[in-house]
Formats: structure tokens, C-alpha cells, sequence
């Protein structure tokens, strides 16, 4: 829920979520019936779009209990299911028609008979699989014109397997990743051992890092936004699920404000596309490239870890007073003299911390190292939602 309002603060259209069952995210925060409703609420009283992510693949004797689970979101006023199967888009179709349909990426359409196939099962939008090139995203919205929607990945975790269908995960763990439960083996460290030399474990690639032979390297299509959105792109989708609602707000501030800019023209956003770069690496991620989109994307092997130039260390919780004091709930520890950030849903401002009153006792203090305490600070002009973040002192940074 905390990255729920993230997203819907700092700018996205519609945010997307799985139930406690039928998604790709088994042991994400997922919301039960109580908590699907409270967040499309707030959703929509946004303004903003709740897409439920039913993109698992269903067995016959689920399919029952998969629609059942589709009336009750439609009932509660969600305004798609993303769903990945074919039996799972015609059942849902036939017993819960007044709920629209998104084709996942788990699908995997690269073609426009497969996209126009699915818009005659009345499917309104399809989520392109990640190895689409943007040569190919231009002829595919060519055919297709406007008679469905497509949405594509712009940013976060890629998969080493053809959009996710790995079985590694199923194999080394018994938690396929089909099924959401991926433990992400792709992630580990590898070795080889010659037939004849057992209990030789042979370095297959290695820095003093350790071994990642299968590891991706992250998506990040903010330079390319302009030729995507150009290429007819609908919808553009970042993966951050299982993220922290820092992580969530850094990146949708930052292709928020990118989106922005380009409506002033393409020359507009080049001038800001070095800092729009600059403040997604204060997120946590590995090594990015641009994936499928100018070709195949770099061999798979370096992404050995996460690393992030800022550090969350507080989330405002009450709109400034008019002595500028606000309430803010701790994340990380910061000391008074500190140059933080405060991250708004406009941008970016440089500020230096200021020493606090710890709410529970009424002490004013220079630094405190207990998370989730509420403490006031001169913060003039922050809102509800807005961040602070600071020095990395507790996380990994290049």
C-alpha cells in the first residue's frame, strides 16, 4: 500500500496489482479483498487507473475459482485484469464480460496477428513482450493502427528467459517462476566441474564479485523515450512490484517528468535527459541497458548486485504547518547538517537538515538511528507523500 501512494504521487496514471492468488508475484505484498478495495479507492479518487494482475496460467480444476476471483475485483471497481493465458482471457470474457482485459507480457506477442487475435477475444490492450525492437514496435502499431492498445516495459528487472518462461527456478527450488514463486537462480553465483575431476568447481567468469553467468542487467529505456513514444506506444510500464516505495517514487517521478518535458518537444527533453539519468541511479538497481530495443541486448553476466547514489531516510506523513515544521516518519538515520533532498512530485530540492523533535519524547536531537519514528522538522513547503533522502550510509553504492 505505502508504494501504492508513492506511485500515485509522484505521477503515475494507473498502477497495477496482484490478489493473494492468480498473479506472478506469489510473495509480493498482495492484497486480499479488504485491501484491493482500499487501494482502488484511492486509486480512483486520483483520478488514476487499479489494473488487478491475474497473469498466471490456471489448470482446469483452477478456472473456477480464477473467474470468481475476476467478478469479485470487477465488483470492487477495477479497471482491467492483465491475464497471460488464452483459457484465462476466453473465460473471463464469457463469465465476467464487463470486466476489460490487458494481455500480459507473459504472453510473450511479438506479431500483429497474435495482437489482433487477441483484440477479437475483446481484449483492449496488449503488453508487448520485452524482445520487440523498436523498429519492430513501429510496424507492429503500423498494421495494427488503432485497434488496440499496446503498452511496453520501460524500466526495472529483466529476465535472463524469454519473457520469464525459465524453468530454473522449478528445477533447483520447486518454485516456478510461472507459478510466481521465481526464486531467481538466474541471480546466483556458478561454477563448472569437469566429469572427471568431481569436487572441482571452476570459475566460469569471475571478478571479485563472485560468478554471475545468467544474470540480466536491468531495463532502462529513459533515453529512448521519445522514439517509443513516437512509435505509438499507449502505455509505458515499470516493473517494481516487490520494490520499495522509494524505489517506486524515484522512477515514476523521473519518466513522469520526462513525459512532461516531451510535451514541450524532443530538444527540451535532451537538455534534461542527463539529470532525468542521474536521479534514477539514486534508486537501488544493477547495471542497465536498453535491452531488445536497438537489438539484442548485452550478453548477460555482470549484473552482479544493486547499488544506489541516494538513501531514503524519511517519508513526510502531514503537509508543512505554517511555522514550516513537518511530520516525518524515519527511514534511515540522517544527522542535523546533512545536504538532503526533498523529492516532490514537481522535482528535486537541495536542503540541509535541520535538528528535530523526536515526537514520542519531545527531545530535540541532531541524529536518531531508530526506523519508523515520527519526528518534526523545519521542512517549509513539503507536502503529504513527499520524500527525503540523503548520503548512502547502510546500502551498497558504486
Amino acid at each position: 500500500m505505502d508504494s501504492l501512494r508513492a506511485a500515485l504521487h509522484f505521477g503515475a496514471d494507473a498502477v497495477y496489482g496482484g490478489m493473494k492468488k492468480y498473479g506472478l508475484r506469489a510473495f509480493a505484498g498482495n492484497f486480499d479483498p479488504d485491501a484491493l478495495k482500499e487501494a482502488v479507492t484511492l486509486t480512483h479518487q486520483a483520478g488514476k487507473k487499479f489494473y488487478v494482475t491475474m497473469n498466471s496460467y490456471p489448470f482446469d480444476d483452477e478456472l473456477e475459482g480464477f473467474a470468481q476471483a475476476a467478478a469479485q475485483a470487477a465488483e470492487i471497481g477495477v479497471d482491467a485484469a492483465i491475464v497471460a493465458d488464452p483459457g484465462a482471457i476466453v473465460t473471463l470474457r464469457k463469465k465476467v464480460p464487463q470486466l476489460p482485459v490487458h494481455v500480459s507480457t507473459q504472453a510473450n506477442t511479438v506479431n500483429a496477428p497474435a495482437a489482433e487475435l487477441y483484440r477479437e477475444l475483446g481484449c483492449e490492450r496488449v503488453i508487448l513482450a520485452r524482445e520487440m525492437s523498436l523498429e519492430r514496435i513501429r510496424a507492429l502499431r503500423k498494421i495494427l493502427g488503432d485497434s488496440i492498445q499496446i503498452e511496453t516495459f520501460v524500466h526495472g528487472a529483466s529476465c535472463m528467459a524469454y519473457s520469464g518462461r525459465c524453468m530454473l527456478s522449478a528445477y533447483l527450488t520447486g518454485r516456478s517462476g510461472n507459478r510466481g514463486e521465481c526464486a531467481q537462480p538466474c541471480r546466483w553465483q556458478y561454477a563448472v566441474v569437469e566429469e572427471k575431476r568431481p569436487g572441482e568447481y571452476l570459475p566460469v567468469a569471475e571478478d571479485e564479485k563472485g560468478t554471475y553467468l545468467f544474470s540480466a542487467r536491468d531495463l532502462c529505456l529513459m533515453p529512448l523515450l521519445p522514439d517509443l513514444c513516437e512509435a505509438g506506444v499507449s502505455s509505458l510500464k515499470i516493473e517494481g512490484r516487490m520494490k520499495t516505495e522509494y524505489y517506486v517514487a524515484v522512477v515514476t517521478g523521473a519518466y513522469r517528468r520526462a513525459l512532461d518535458l516531451l510535451k514541450q518537444g524532443r530538444e527540451t527533453f535532451m537538455e534534461k535527459l542527463p539529470e532525468l539519468t542521474e536521479e534514477l541511479q539514486c534508486a537501488s538497481h544493477r547495471k542497465s541497458d536498453t535491452g531488445f530495443l536497438e537489438g539484442n541486448p548485452e550478453i548477460p553476466g555482470e549484473a552482479e548486485g544493486f547499488w544506489q547514489a541516494r538513501e531514503y531516510v524519511g517519508r513526510i506523513t502531514e503537509d508543512a504547518g505554517e511555522d514550516g515544521t513537518a511530520k516525518i516518519l524515519l527511514k534511515n538515520r540522517f544527522f542535523a547538517g546533512d545536504e538532503l533532498e526533498l523529492m516532490t512530485p514537481s522535482g528535486v530540492r537541495k536542503i540541509t537538515a535541520k535538528s528535530f523533535i523526536r515526537e514520542k519524547t519531545g527531545e530535540t536531537l541532531d541524529t536518531l538511528g531508530v526506523a519508523g519514528e515520527i519526528i518534526r522538522m523545519e521542512l517549509p513547503g513539503s507536502r503529504c507523500g513527499d520524500m527525503l533522502r540523503g548520503p548512502v550510509r547502510n546500502h551498497r553504492k558504486e
